[in-house]
């Protein structure tokens, strides 16, 4: 089991991530968190950019899957079936269960596989603890809570040597 926060990758947004250049590098299964990464805080549906996003991801032969903390009940299913795609929601990251549970219900393996979000400590350290290629994008907002400030402020360094890569 692998112990790293420094991200593989790191992009502004989602949509610099391109299912081309992912499937050149052998992945076909991109685990996504949902909060700060696809879609703002409470934001209850996907926005059409996401949705030709993901399907583009789809043509370059990479299906997109959800992998979410949330502890909203009915939050990451309504999300994941507006946008079409499976999910496991309440993943408990960075543990790795969920990351192992997703890969085995798409068929995958973690060479095959890649995770993206927005957060050091949820995302990417379960990532790298399951061995999967762990992308980081920059949060979509900070507003609302004051606890985030202090999160992200404390992961820029991580993110820092990320983008080195």
């Amino acid at each position: 089991m692998a112990f790293s926060l420094i991200p593989d990758r790191v992009y502004s947004s989602i949509f610099e991530i391109d299912g081309t250049e992912l499937s050149r590098h052998g992945v076909s299964l991109l685990l996504a968190d949902l909060d700060n990464t696809l879609a703002k805080y409470g934001q209850p549906d996907p926005e059409p950019a996401v949705q030709q996003w993901k399907c583009g991801l789809a043509e370059a032969g990479v299906e997109l899957f959800l992998l979410s903390n949330s502890r909203k009940p009915t939050r990451a299913g309504h999300y994941a079936r507006c946008l079409e795609v499976p999910y496991l929601g309440h993943a408990g990251k960075p543990r790795t269960e969920g990351f192992f549970r997703a890969m085995e219900q798409m068929g995958r393996t973690p060479t095959q596989t890649a995770m993206v979000g927005d957060q050091i400590f949820t995302d990417i350290l379960g990532a790298k603890r399951a061995g999967v290629l762990a992308l980081m994008v920059e949060p979509m907002e900070l507003r609302g809570n004051p606890g985030r400030y202090l999160r992200y402020a404390v992961e820029e360094p991580f993110r820092a040597l990320g983008r080195r890569r």
